[in-house]
């Protein structure tokens, strides 16, 4: 199964409202096809009343083992449906690597 396809999976048992996972791989400096770098916009209800470090830390703890093994970069633009307005932030351009 695809990395991005198995974070949507494992994300979707926060109840979510909305959810996005978009891999910006082709965005970096990594071989063609790559799985490493993703931007999430997720918005449940579940994070209602959290404050946002515990927001990330329930999202890292799901996606631990992809974090392990191989994804590099996960952007995290988490909201409750209060919180959300419809935004889907737009992501910096690579500043790093070959000239990206």
């Amino acid at each position: 199964m695809a990395v991005q396809n198995t974070i949507e999976q494992k994300l979707s048992v926060l109840n979510p409202v909305h959810l996005s996972v978009d891999n910006e791989s082709h965005m970096h400096s990594v071989p063609p096809n790559s799985e490493t770098h993703f931007k999430v916009v997720l918005v449940s209800e579940l994070f209602s009343g959290m404050r946002p470090v515990k927001r990330h830390q329930k999202v890292y703890g799901l996606l631990q083992e992809e974090l392990s093994s191989g994804v590099h970069a996960l952007a995290l633009h988490i909201y409750t449906p209060e919180e959300w307005d419809g935004q889907m932030p737009e992501s910096p351009a690579c500043k790093g690597g070959n000239g990206k």
